[in-house]
């Protein structure tokens, strides 16, 4: 039987060009190079929304709390064999003014909720792999989006969020990865990864996976 895999995210796992401001091609996304690299044997579900939290309602961007589409996106996947996290980027925005210990008690209840599902629903049946975010660059403060991210504000949440999740995936018995060891964001934004990085994101998730499962 193929093993089923979701990536679930937001602009940087559904695939944001930071030049052209669209979304890049298929086989330039992280999720779909892994795909192509694992092979027929693996099935890699995207699951991934703009501006998606991690628990927060954004109403000046509309429907785009995780945690509340977390449960029926699993319901619709199921059976699965990995669910991949990368969440955390649009929590340090300025609007919400969230510190990097709130952005972490986010992702701790939609772990608790996701870790539920699967032993509760699914017998323990997938794992769960955590992702830190990529770093946002100095490139912030002449970026487009840096009022919104809150200029260094932003940067150094990012960074702080990787002990948290760390910690987090240590605590629930999960694996982790942080993407800041692989790829980096691009100047162009200061958020987004390029396509060179959007496929180097995808073939060392890719190595984990053929270790792994």
């Amino acid at each position: 039987m193929k093993k089923r895999i979701l990536c679930f995210g937001d602009s940087l796992t559904w695939g944001y060009d930071p030049v052209n401001r669209v979304r890049f091609p298929e086989e330039s996304r992280w999720p779909m190079v892994m795909q192509q690299i694992l092979g027929e044997d693996y099935v890699v579900i995207e699951e991934a929304q703009s501006g998606r939290t991690i628990a927060t309602e954004d109403p000046g961007e509309g429907e785009k709390n995780g945690l509340t589409y977390i449960l029926p996106c699993l319901e619709s996947h199921t059976p699965l064999d990995l669910v991949i996290i990368l969440l955390g980027s649009n929590d340090v925005k300025r609007k919400f003014s969230y510190c990097s210990m709130d952005i972490a008690g986010e992702m701790q209840i939609f772990l608790e909720k996701v870790l539920s599902y699967d032993h509760f629903r699914c017998n323990d049946q997938f794992k769960v792999l955590l992702i830190s975010p990529p770093y946002i660059t100095d490139a912030i403060n002449e970026s487009w989006l840096g009022d919104q991210f809150g200029y260094e504000n932003g940067s150094r949440l990012i960074k702080e969020l990787a002990a948290w999740y760390k910690e987090l995936a240590e605590m629930y018995h999960i694996d982790y990865l942080d993407a800041a060891e692989y790829v980096t964001a691009s100047d162009a934004d200061a958020c987004h990864l390029d396509e060179e990085n959007q496929r180097k994101l995808g073939s060392v998730i890719a190595d984990y996976v053929k270790e792994t499962l």
